[in-house]
């Protein structure tokens, strides 16, 4: 899978799994694996050691990646989630559409 449509900083609900349901942010984007980052979603714990004497050490939550497949754009003018249309313009523009009430994302 090479291209996402979903993008950094979208606001997206998670359809599936543990979390499902669950709104939250984009932080980071890896489309070669086809998997988001969405914050606060998908915690797991690590166990972490300290590296230097500054650094902490003990249990650490932290955000997993997900697929992206289970997460779904929420349009921010109708709050509904909606799959994402492409729209080109004559000059050559593209741009993102909400397939639910036609507003430009």
């Amino acid at each position: 899978m090479n291209s996402l449509n979903i993008k950094k900083n979208d606001q997206v609900i998670v359809l599936s799994g543990r979390d499902c349901g669950k709104r939250g942010k984009v932080v980071a984007t890896y489309p070669k694996e086809g998997k988001v980052i969405v914050e606060g979603v998908n915690i797991v714990t690590r166990h972490q050691k300290p590296r230097k004497q500054t650094d902490p050490g003990g249990i650490m939550k932290k955000e997993s990646p997900i697929y992206a497949c289970k997460v779904m754009r929420v349009c921010p003018k109708c709050s509904k989630p909606t799959r994402i249309g492409h729209d080109v313009k004559d000059g050559g523009d593209k741009s993102r559409v909400c397939k639910k009430c036609g507003e430009m994302i």
